[in-house]
């Protein structure tokens, strides 16, 4: 028998920690960071504590009490004693092995958690996942919820001069975790893109002060008896993929994210032939924009950015998720055909370059004229070695606020919210244009942000398009302004049309707030669809 353990990602978007079990062989499929019950508690300015270890984590329902799963630096002295509270929870369980994690794409909500599983717990995924992975490691803050390709060790002791023991970190160097690439043998990458795996943030070249990671090399998945298969699909970020898992109950299908109105949507439909092929005997679905009739396609994206940028002679802000990499080269296309550069963030220029690792068909940004890095502002006399680097290498690429202050109409920067406190230093023109190309507000912190938004705009007399505003007490965006955003999951026909063409005896549906609308269309179909409890199983 082979039964579903759903620890996150239900009744939720994001956060998918699923158990699957068959005979002796368990996978997570996904470990994914809950947003959802993160935010029930938790801020920007509040955060679970560091020095807790495991603790805050498991107590405020964001990691499950799984003894075993976890790295023996985080847990104290006492977590899991007999008499401890988790052992009386009533999801707490004693998990002697798991065989690994199948992770779908590097989003937070599917990758976040698994910096706390042990280091030697095997990651499977896609080549460009575990790039995409590592590349965000290396940009991210030091924080033990970024650990999830490389782990900095930790030990519980008295900090000098305090008698409460804390996790603090040790300078024993960083251990990568066992990552295996599923999507095609380990031998076909370059030396580049091995060396850039085995070195510490922000090194391509190893060198006096240069040091590599305690390197766990890149592992190949020999499918063969492994009852294992990796499904490319489209998704908003490189690598995205399904999986396939076959048990003794028959083959158990695992969507991941997906659609069909991307660029790349035949890999989704390749998936979509085999695994019917395999006649599954469950499916777990995303139903993340189930309820939505309609979608935007990446072209329509590319259509009215252009028409909206072709009449503005003044500065363009391009506002977009800095992995979608489609949506970079939307606006590199853009940026082309109206005469402008398009200005990316030293982030977005590192995740390029990784990329350029694996498919020699992403931009080159030392070769591509259209492209430039917008150096910002900082007062760090000594910043993160992989910034050094970045625009070591890429010098003569390098513009400042000062030279897009003085040249509005020849940029399109590449800025989020989270960087408009760049626009004092650059001076806007009034009639600068502001294009929003990304999702709408998911909660009241977002709503606030874009209020805030408005407020910026408004002091550098800046237009918008795209963007959402309030109208009866929501935020929405306007009619005759929609189609900037091509959303990384599939529309509510689309889902459904991909599941009555997989044909599954039974339907799980997950990483969706309106599962049952599942049960309300597909009431006349021979599929089963059983809708899965927050913390439940499911046998099949």
């Amino acid at each position: 028998m082979t039964s579903l353990t759903f620890y996150g990602g239900v009744q939720e978007i994001g956060g998918n920690k699923i158990l699957l079990e068959d005979g002796e062989r368990s996978f997570f499929l996904d470990f994914g960071f809950a947003y959802k019950t993160h935010k029930l508690f938790y801020e920007e300015y509040l955060k679970p504590r560091a020095g807790a270890g495991l603790l805050d984590h498991i107590e405020m329902g964001l990691l499950p009490p799984l003894e075993g799963l976890y790295r023996n630096d985080l847990a104290t002295e006492n977590l899991w004693s007999s008499s401890g509270r988790f052992r009386r929870h009533p999801l707490y369980r004693k998990l002697e092995k798991v065989d690994g994690v199948l992770l779908s794409h590097a989003h937070l909500d599917h990758s976040g958690h698994i910096a706390f599983l042990r280091e030697d717990i095997p990651v499977f995924s896609t080549a460009a996942t575990a790039f995409v992975a590592k590349a965000m490691q290396d940009l991210g803050k030091p924080d033990l919820e970024q650990q999830t390709c490389y782990v900095s060790s930790r030990v519980f002791e008295c900090p000098t001069g305090l008698k409460q023991t804390a996790c603090l970190s040790q300078n024993s160097g960083k251990k990568q975790r066992q990552f295996v690439i599923s999507d095609g043998p380990v031998q076909a990458l370059s030396q580049e893109a091995l060396k850039f795996w085995s070195l510490s943030a922000g090194f391509w070249e190893k060198g006096p002060k240069q040091k590599e990671l305690l390197s766990v090399p890149l592992a190949g998945l020999d499918f063969s008896g492994r009852g294992l298969l990796c499904f490319p699909v489209d998704h908003s970020i490189p690598g995205g993929c399904a999986w396939g898992i076959e048990t003794s109950s028959g083959w158990v299908i695992y969507s991941g994210d997906l659609r069909l109105h991307g660029k790349r949507r035949h890999l989704t439909e390749a998936f979509v032939e085999k695994a019917a092929s395999l006649h599954p005997r469950a499916l777990l679905m995303e139903g993340t924009n189930i309820s939505s009739a309609g979608n935007i396609s990446e072209q329509e994206v590319y259509e009215k950015a252009l028409k909206a940028i072709q009449g503005s002679q003044s500065l363009v802000i391009a506002d977009f998720s800095p992995r979608d990499m489609d949506r970079l080269l939307t606006f590199l296309q853009v940026a082309k055909e109206t005469g402008r550069k398009l200005a990316i963030l030293p982030k977005d220029a590192y995740l390029l370059k990784t990329m350029r690792l694996l498919d020699k068909e992403t931009p080159d940004l030392a070769a591509e004229d259209n492209l430039v890095i917008y150096q910002e502002t900082t007062a760090d006399r000594s910043p993160d070695m992989w910034l050094r680097n970045l625009y070591q290498e890429y010098d003569r690429k390098v513009v400042l606020a000062g030279d897009v202050c003085s040249s509005q109409d020849s940029f399109i920067l590449c800025f989020s919210f989270f960087d408009l406190n760049e626009l004092p230093g650059i001076c806007p023109k009034p009639g600068g244009l502001y294009v929003y190309s990304s999702s709408e507000a998911h909660s009241e912190e977002q709503e606030i942000d874009f209020r805030r938004m408005r407020n910026w705009l408004e002091r550098f007399k800046m237009r918008s398009v795209g963007l959402p505003i309030e109208t009866d007490g929501r935020l929405q965006i306007p009619e005759n302004e929609r189609g900037l955003h091509a959303s990384g999951h599939a529309y509510g026909p689309d889902l459904l049309k991909i599941v009555r063409e997989i044909g599954p005896e039974l339907l799980i549906p997950i990483h969706s707030e309106s599962p049952d609308l599942y049960v309300e269309k597909l009431r006349t179909t021979p599929i089963k669809v059983v809708l899965p409890a927050p913390g439940g199983s499911i046998n099949i």
